[in-house]
C-alpha cells in the first residue's frame, strides 16, 4: 500500500513538474516588467524595481490599425510582432500578438514558433492556413478561413497562411504563447543560413543535384518580420 502511494505522488509530482516547464514560467508576483539596461544573463530578463516601474511599461502606440507595407520582400507579407522586447511588461506574462499583413498571392511563408501555440484571427479577406505534424506521421491539416474565422497552430509544429485572392489583401492577428515566441521560417534557415550549411548535405537531405542546391542558397531570403 505504501508503495502504490508513493508511485502516485511521484506521477503527480511529475506531471506537475511538466506543467511548470510546459510553456513560459508563470510570474510570482503581480509583474516584472524587463530591465533592458541590465547585463545580468537570464531565461527571460531582469525585473526593473517595482517602485521605477511606469504606465508607459504596459504600452506600446503600435498603430495595428494601420496597414503595412507588404511590397518590402517577395513572399508578399509583413509581420508586425508585439513582443516583450517592445513591451518590457510582457516579461513573464507569457503571451505577446502580431499584425500579419498579407499582399495579394502574398504568403508568411513555412515556418515554427519554438516558444509558442499561435491562435490566428482573420479580420479581413481570405487565407488559406495550414500546419504538418511531427514524424512519421507528417500529416497535413489545412482550411480556408474567412473574415472572423480562427485557427491554432499548435507549438513548433511547421506552419504557413496564403492569401489565394489575386486582387484583394488580406489581414489578421495572432496570438502567442509566450512572451518571445521566436520564428524559424523553413527556408530561410536552411537554405539562407549563416555560415552556409554544406551542398552534400542539403543535396543528400532533399535528393537533388547540388547544382539545385547551390541556386537556391544563392537567393535572398527576406525576412517578413519587423
Amino acid at each position: 500500500m505504501a508503495s502504490s502511494s508513493y508511485i502516485l505522488l511521484t506521477a503527480l509530482l511529475a506531471l506537475a513538474a511538466w506543467q511548470a516547464i510546459a510553456s513560459d514560467p508563470s510570474p510570482l508576483q503581480d509583474f516584472c516588467v524587463a530591465n533592458n539596461s541590465s547585463r545580468v544573463l537570464v531565461n527571460g530578463f531582469i525585473c526593473k524595481d517595482p517602485k521605477d516601474v511606469k504606465a508607459e511599461d504596459f504600452f506600446l502606440a503600435a498603430k495595428l490599425d494601420m496597414p503595412r507595407d507588404t511590397k518590402m520582400n517577395k513572399v508578399g507579407s509583413n509581420v508586425t510582432l508585439i513582443n516583450v522586447m517592445r513591451i518590457p511588461g510582457l516579461n513573464t506574462l507569457g503571451i505577446s500578438l502580431a499584425r500579419i499583413d498579407y499582399a495579394p498571392l502574398g504568403e508568411n511563408p513555412p515556418h515554427t514558433h519554438p516558444r509558442a501555440t499561435e491562435i490566428l484571427t482573420m479580420f479581413e479577406g481570405t487565407l488559406y492556413v495550414g500546419f504538418v505534424t511531427s514524424n512519421p506521421e507528417n500529416k497535413f491539416l489545412s482550411k480556408v478561413l474567412n473574415k472572423g474565422d480562427v485557427f491554432v497552430f499548435p507549438e513548433g509544429l511547421i506552419h504557413f497562411q496564403f492569401n489565394p485572392n489575386p486582387y484583394k489583401p488580406a489581414v489578421a492577428i495572432a496570438a502567442l504563447s509566450s512572451q518571445n515566441p521566436g520564428a524559424i521560417t523553413i527556408a530561410n534557415a536552411v537554405f539562407g543560413s549563416k555560415p552556409m550549411i554544406s551542398d552534400d548535405v542539403l543535396a543528400k537531405a532533399f535528393q537533388v543535384d547540388k547544382k539545385t542546391v547551390d541556386w537556391l542558397q544563392a537567393q535572398f531570403w527576406a525576412d517578413n518580420h519587423n
